[in-house]
């Protein structure tokens, strides 16, 4: 196993050249999502503690509520993604006549997930000691008759110091480790698409280069 994942980690192209040659198998991917998908719920977890906890005075009993669809709402986010990466990735290697099933880039896809899961658990170490420094503005039951209270106490929130240098931490450990995904994915487009590097390069770092704008922009706006 410790090979195993070394070698998606440090060796992309010598791992996907075998598992090119054998049937496809999703079991070891799903897996690896699944490790992320757990991480990423404990992670909205916690940050929709902070949200129970701001609306906790306009509904006594919300706040298991918020916690535990934050939970089971951050794991399906990361299968969500799985499915859609793929299938951008799938659907841009069209393009330059891509030959390959979905499965077996749903299979590849999976496999390159793997950086993710360090990043997330780092970006865990981070929420764990960033979200008890947050100041949760209180939102009192009068606040119910005016929608602007409650924009004005999630605004606040967002803006708190501790919450603002969280999200910027997490931004740049997110692309970091998307970085070290997508030349993963590279490697597994070009085996499992039969593409050459340059037009894998293309079909995996579009998206991807969408998202690092997109992140920097969010980040360097808040």
């Amino acid at each position: 196993m410790k090979n195993f994942i070394l070698d998606i980690l440090t060796n992309p192209n010598t791992f996907f050249q075998n598992v090119i040659s054998e049937k496809e198998r999703l079991n070891v991917p799903l897996l690896i999502v699944f490790c992320g998908a757990i991480i990423a719920g404990v992670h909205a977890y916690l940050i929709g503690g902070l949200t129970a906890k701001m609306m906790a005075a306009l509904s006594p009993g919300i706040a298991p509520i918020i916690t535990i669809s934050a939970f089971f709402g951050g794991m399906i986010a990361t299968f969500l993604v799985w499915l859609v990466l793929t299938g951008v990735f799938f659907g841009l290697s069209f393009v330059f006549k891509g030959q390959g099933s979905f499965r077996r880039c749903l299979e590849v896809t999976g496999y390159g997930y793997l950086p993710q899961i360090i990043g997330s658990l780092i970006s865990l170490v981070v929420a764990f000691l960033y979200v008890p420094k947050v100041v949760v503005p209180e939102i009192s039951s009068a606040a119910m008759q005016d929608p602007a209270l409650i924009q004005d106490a999630a605004t606040a929130l967002m803006h708190d110091p501790a919450m603002l240098a969280m999200t910027q931490f997490m931004s740049v450990i997110s692309i970091v480790f998307l970085l070290w995904s997508a030349n993963i994915w590279i490697f597994g487009m070009h085996y499992a698409r039969n593409l050459s590097l340059r037009d894998a390069a293309i079909c995996v770092g579009t998206p991807v280069l969408a998202y690092v704008i997109y992140v920097s922009y969010t980040v360097v706006g808040a």
